[in-house]
């Protein structure tokens, strides 16, 4: 049995053969992508957490309000990264199904340069266009009721 190749970097991935689309060493690629997202996500997170335990009493209301809203901000990009965090998880869930890199609706490939630019994609541009679309058109309306 012939061992297949390992794909390092993005113009290895970009200069593979169309017909290779998701195979091993493709999934494998984006395996390690999104594992290492994840990773750096995490750490964020535990550097916040180590940061915000740093609070010490500050007796100007100026400086006070300064940081507080600093964490504020802090608190919001961590909370952003964990939604992300969990998209990396489902992706590499479909990863190892083999279903990554295929399109929700359609099943069409999503294409490498759309996953390397959002390796989360689950919709191809053209299904993402159309769901956007649906929102704008639908979505204003359907909040009031």
């Amino acid at each position: 049995m012939k061992k297949q190749r390992e794909i390092k970097t993005e113009k290895e991935l970009l200069s593979d053969a169309p017909e290779n689309y998701m195979n091993d060493a493709q999934l494998g690629f984006f395996r390690l992508k999104l594992t290492s997202l994840a990773n750096e996500l995490l750490s964020n997170a535990g550097e916040t957490t180590q940061q915000l335990r740093k609070t010490s009493l500050i007796p100007d209301p100026a400086d006070r309000a300064s940081i507080e809203e600093e964490h504020s901000l802090e608190l919001r990009t961590r909370d952003r990264e964990r939604k992300l965090l969990k998209k990396i998880q489902q992706a590499i869930q479909r990863i190892l199904k083999k279903e990554y890199g295929f399109c929700e609706e359609t099943g069409e490939p999503i294409g490498l340069e759309r996953l390397l630019a959002r390796p989360t994609a689950t919709l191809s541009v053209e299904a993402q266009q159309r769901r956007e679309k649906r929102q704008r058109q639908f979505g204003d309306n359907s909040s009031r009721y």
